[in-house]
């Protein structure tokens, strides 16, 4: 069973997510926060799995809550929960440990499927999140912004994953698109990202970028 914490200052989205939640076999709800202080007396306490975090939220914001949440349990995995006023919030989230983002507006099946990929390790991200998060990355991370391109030699596949990769796919829809099995692919990513430096699939993104690998 997966236990999730909803936090978010709004009532009706905590309803909405709480009965999205409780209908779906395998999640269970431990517990709803309608702020970042309270969420982290109360991911202390109940020890949930998986954080659903807002980040605007009256005192204690999200991203704070956050760091806090992963200094007293850091194999919490916290998603994000974002709005599109939110962009000048959501690296400083990634900075504080957010494993993945979801905009407000996406299908019930897609946070669904975002609760049980943070669980197993991956990293979460509507496309078009990933895009703006990674158009900020790209020249906010120190001096890596003005990389020269094409200072990293990648095979042909690890080209093709970092695409993949800087889209916004997982590692299941990766495995689709290249017509192998999930495991290579979480072997390739993790060997990009050893390769790299690279800490999660955002920054591997947004390297992919700067080498030259993929669009922004």
């Amino acid at each position: 069973m997966i236990n999730v914490l909803i936090v978010d200052d709004q009532h009706l989205v905590r309803a909405g997510v709480r009965m999205l939640c409780e209908s779906t076999e395998g999640i269970a709800v431990a517990g709803e926060a309608a702020g970042g202080a309270e969420a982290v007396r109360l991911a202390e306490h109940v020890q949930p799995d998986v954080v659903l975090m807002d980040l605007h939220m009256p005192g204690m914001d999200g991203i704070t809550a956050t760091r806090e949440i992963l200094r007293v349990r850091p194999a919490t995995r916290v998603v994000v929960l974002t709005t599109f006023d939110d962009d000048d919030r959501l690296y400083p989230a990634l900075d504080a440990g957010a494993c993945g983002f979801l905009a407000k507006d996406v299908p019930p099946s897609t946070l669904v499927d975002a609760i049980r990929r943070a669980v197993a390790g991956e990293s979460p991200y509507s496309p078009t999140v990933l895009h703006r998060v990674v158009t900020r990355a790209a020249s906010a991370w120190g001096g890596e912004g003005r990389r020269r391109r094409g200072t990293i030699r990648f095979t042909e596949r690890e080209q093709e994953v970092l695409r993949h990769v800087a889209a916004g796919l997982s590692n299941g829809e990766i495995a689709d698109r290249m017509h192998i099995g999930i495991t290579t692919v979480k072997t390739h990513v993790s060997n990009l990202m050893t390769k790299t430096d690279s800490p999660n699939r955002v920054r591997l993104a947004v390297l992919a970028i700067q080498e030259g690998v993929a669009d922004s």
